[in-house]
């Protein structure tokens, strides 16, 4: 079956008992038993809720994987993903990453004997430099988080998988429907469900997907054991999500692509990082690896950090917010918010300068936004 028919259907059949065409919210902590000796499939909703499992059910279709497992939040995901790794073992990182994936590694992982090693930029040569005797995963973002860098993952999962190393993709910013990891040669696959699979900014959740019955194992044991699980409400309002997941992220790029090239004409601006634009860097990957480009864009203004307070307080229909992926328009400082807990230093080296902004385009009419980008980033150039 095709993406949107899955996106409805599979993992959300009708309710056997009642007929309901919506999965039941199945809000129990505890499931009787059948005696001492034998309880059914779900006896404690810590280990397991017909409502989560409709959704992993789900979340393992969309990825073309045959297992999904959800979680509380999407760096509670990263975390049961990082549950591969052991003491004395080593990690490749693209350096544009997700703040709080950095928080995991710098003050988490480094403590438990873990090593982290970060590439360069995002090419594959990049990774491989890094690559040590104990290196056990490869961490990527594609695109990147908030550069919207691109990485051959394809290429990167086949020399990792030469050398017997892991891959991990955090695919939160493409979506499956824009990207499929898996297909490419990945073994793991991370979303924050909070962003495009949730989409209407109120849920927070995580997954994460993937083939190997062994890795499946050792994540859902950490699952159960650290308890880090979305409540069934929770695991609803993502499948409410997911069942308009297509026609949400087709408008998501058509609105992005529309500012992105306003922005790139504009004379306050110094450069446009969107994957669909020819003067991206990673153009031709970008249409290579995904079906589409996304819902995410990022800009340089030339007035610096100045120029950015100037936007951010002019805009009227893009709220200010550290999410993104939600039916409404976002924007971000990444320097002030998203990367904010970094040193100065560390986010020079990642590119995060502070006239960078990060915008989330959501599904009002495209002109509209339009209209309010405009008026803001007037009051720069006056």
């Amino acid at each position: 079956m095709r993406f949107e028919t899955l996106a409805i259907h599979d993992g959300q059949t009708p309710d056997p008992g009642t007929g309901s065409v919506t999965v039941p919210v199945f809000q129990s902590s505890t499931f009787e038993r059948e005696d001492l000796y034998h309880h059914r499939e779900f006896f404690y909703s810590r280990i397991g809720n017909p409502t989560r499992q409709a959704l992993e059910s789900s979340l393992a279709l969309l990825e073309n994987a045959r297992f999904g497992l959800a979680f509380a939040s999407g760096v509670a995901a990263t975390m049961a993903a990082l549950q591969v790794l052991r003491p004395g073992e080593h990690v490749v990182s693209g350096i544009d990453i997700y703040g709080g994936t950095y928080r995991i590694f710098e003050q988490l992982l480094r403590p438990w004997g873990i090593s982290i090693s970060y590439a360069e930029d995002e090419s594959t040569e990049s990774y491989e430099a890094c690559i040590r005797p104990e290196t056990r995963l490869l961490w990527i973002e594609s695109p990147s988080n908030p550069l919207l860098g691109l990485s051959d993952i394809r290429a990167l999962s086949a020399m990792a998988r030469q050398k017997g190393i892991l891959t991990a993709v955090d695919n939160t910013f493409a979506s499956p429907y824009f990207q499929l990891p898996l297909e490419l040669g990945a073994d793991i696959v991370v979303h924050s469900t909070t962003k495009y699979l949730g989409g209407h900014s109120d849920v927070i959740g995580g997954a994460v997907v993937m083939n190997d019955a062994a890795l499946h194992k050792t994540i859902k044991n950490y699952q159960a054991a650290a308890g880090a699980i979305p409540g069934p409400w929770d695991c609803w309002l993502v499948m409410r999500g997911i069942k308009t997941l297509k026609i949400r992220m087709k408008e998501h790029e058509v609105n992005a692509m529309h500012l992105a090239r306003l922005l790139e004409a504009h004379p306050a601006v110094e450069r446009v990082s969107y994957p669909g634009l020819p003067s991206h860097p990673h153009h031709d990957l970008a249409k290579r690896q995904m079906t589409g480009f996304g819902g995410m864009l990022t800009f340089a203004l030339k007035g610096g950090l100045p120029a950015v307070e100037t936007l951010l307080g002019g805009l009227k229909l893009f709220t200010l917010a550290d999410s993104l992926g939600g039916v409404e328009s976002l924007v971000a400082s990444p320097s002030k918010m998203t990367l904010g807990a970094l040193s100065a230093e560390e986010r020079r080296k990642r590119g995060c300068s502070d006239n960078l902004v990060r915008m989330s385009a959501g599904l009002e009419h495209a002109l509209d936004l339009e209209a309010d980008l405009l008026q803001a980033l007037a009051a720069i150039t006056k």
